[in-house]
Order: C-alpha cells, then sequence, then structure tokens
C-alpha cells in the first residue's frame, strides 16, 4: 500500500510503514536529512487522515518513547514542514490516503499494539557523527561526546566560557525547542554534576547551550538532540506517563538589553543571507518583520 506526496511516499505492508521524504527543492531540508525511515507497527500510536480545502494531509502518530527523534523535539515540529509524520496529499489521492488509513489501523488491531508508552526505542536515532550550525555556534556530536563551538554571533558569557566538550556519561537529558515569538529556539544539553539549573540561565548566555533568533527549527540541531538521547538511557516507563513538564519558561531581556538582542539578530540574519540560506527578498521580509517586533 503505497500514498505518494508533495513531501515524499510512505508506503506500508503490514509490518512496517516507510517514509522516504521527497527530493524536491520545497521538502525541508531536516526531513532530506533525516532520510529513509522505518516504523515498525509496534511503535505506532494511531494515523489519521485530515482533510483541506486543496487534498488533505496524512498524519501519524508514534508511541510514547518509541523514537529518539520523536522524544527529543517533544511536538515542537507539530504542524511545521519539518515534520516527517505528516505528508501532504493531493485531491486526487484523497481516497487512497483514506484506505492507507483504514489499513494500518487493522494492523494495529490484528497485533494488538498497544497505545501507552514503549520501554525501548524501537527505531534507530541518526547515525554519527553528526553536526549542526544555527544561531550563534555549531553542535557536533561523535557518538561518546558532544562539542558546542561559538561563532561571533555568541555572547561575551559564551565567548569567556569557551568551547564545551561533554562526554555522553556526563550528559542527564537534552532540550530542544524552536524558535517563537520574541525568544530564542534552543538546543540545550542538561549535566548530571554542573552546580544550579542552566534552565535559571537564557539560552542566549548558557553555555550549555546552541541559541538561534531567527531560523524557525535551527536548521538540523534537532538531528544532534535526537542522536544524543537515543544514547542515553531510555526513559522508564513510570517516568513517561508522569505528568509531562511544563513548557521551559521563555527567556525574558530587560529593555535596556533589546538595543543589543536587536543587532545580534540583525548580524544573525546578515549571515542568512550571505550563505545563501535567504535570497533578497526572504532577506528583506524578515528584517523588516525583525525590525517591527523590536
Amino acid at each position: 500500500m503505497e500514498v505518494i506526496g508533495r513531501d515524499g511516499t510512505w508506503t506500508f505492508d503490514g509490518e512496517v510503514l516507510r517514509i522516504v521524504p521527497g527530493r524536491d527543492r520545497g521538502v525541508h531540508k531536516l526531513r532530506r536529512a533525516l532520510g529513509e525511515l522505518v516504523v515498525p507497527v509496534t511503535a505506532i500510536a494511531g494515523v489519521a487522515y485530515e482533510p483541506g480545502r486543496k487534498g488533505g494531509r496524512l498524519r501519524l502518530r508514534l508511541r510514547a518513547a518509541a523514537d529518539p527523534f520523536s522524544q527529543a523535539v517533544a511536538g515542537g515540529l507539530a504542524d511545521s514542514a519539518a515534520d516527517p509524520y505528516r505528508l501532504s496529499v493531493d485531491t486526487g489521492r484523497t481516497g487512497v490516503a483514506e484506505y492507507f488509513v483504514d489499513e494500518v489501523r487493522n494492523a494495529l488491531i490484528l497485533e494488538q499494539v498497544p497505545d501507552g508508552p514503549c520501554d525501548r526505542y524501537l527505531m534507530p536515532g541518526p547515525p554519527v557523527p553528526v553536526s549542526a550550525s544555527a544561531g550563534d555556534g555549531t553542535a557536533s556530536f561523535d557518538g561518546e561526546r558532544v562539542r558546542l563551538e561559538w561563532n561571533w554571533m555568541a555572547s561575551s558569557k559564551k565567548e569567556e566560557a569557551g568551547p564545551q566538550l561533554f562526554e555522553l556519561a556526563e550528559i542527564a537529558g537534552v532540550e530542544w525547542s524552536p524558535q517563537s515569538g520574541m525568544g530564542y529556539g534552543c538546543l540545550r544539553f542538561r549535566l548530571r554534576q554542573r552546580q544550579g539549573d542552566s534552565r535559571a540561565v537564557t539560552a542566549e548566555d548558557d553555555p550549555q547551550c546552541l541559541a538561534w533568533g531567527i531560523q524557525k527549527e535551527g536548521g538540523l540541531t534537532a538531528l544532534v538532540a535526537a542522536a544524543v538521547v537515543a544514547r542515553l538511557p531510555h526513559p522508564a516507563a513510570p517516568a513517561i506517563e508522569q505528568a509531562a513538564p511544563g513548557p521551559e519558561p521563555r527567556d525574558t531581556e530587560t529593555p535596556g538589553e533589546d538595543h543589543d538582542t536587536l543587532l545580534r539578530r540583525l548580524r544573525e540574519l546578515g549571515a542568512l543571507h550571505k550563505e545563501g540560506i535567504l535570497d533578497d527578498e526572504e532577506f528583506a521580509t524578515a528584517k523588516q518583520a525583525l525590525l517591527r517586533r523590536f
């Protein structure tokens, strides 16, 4: 059973659902970087077809803690073009998409797949080594240690701290969130033996955290987060069933910091334009939007 959409192709054989991203330039680079995903039926919690004005979309829901990537992004890509578990479907393929949903749901019933969380990851994380740049630096992971290196957009506190190197055994957890509103997107590593709570420090100044203020999903940083999560101990089922923690407090900036923050974000925007990530029109639009927000 196969559904071909603008974002790629979904194929289901009763045992696994294969997700192959499209090769078109319009397909989000994070989806292309993830490559083919093989989802065993035992990792699936549900699937739905959501009709729209022009076609619709398939949406796959995985069991909690089945997939390191989903665990790492924690819903941060929902309704985003970067979400690999949704597929845009053209109007002419609506019937095929609905039939696809029925086939997957029937398999879940036949296999008696529970809807609860998994006690181990049923999918592998991204291969290593993996590296990603966004905002004020670069995060890389070789399977044993994480390295954070800062660029010219880093705050003075990060520059003073210098490059950071964390052994995998030091890492207690990974937090990833996209840029939203006036806040920063971030990739933060929580360490076991460091004193204090790094979340009390803004993403902009925390040397355990990569921060970005322009790129919505932070480039390919989610791949680094997922690769680390896949190699940390799997969360125990009782821990998964506990109430999910509330959203991380949004970074706040005092009025005196607004000017410096604006300059840093304009520099970041200029760098994206220079690197060709933003064309002239996108750069002008983003610059005007940024100026209006400040």
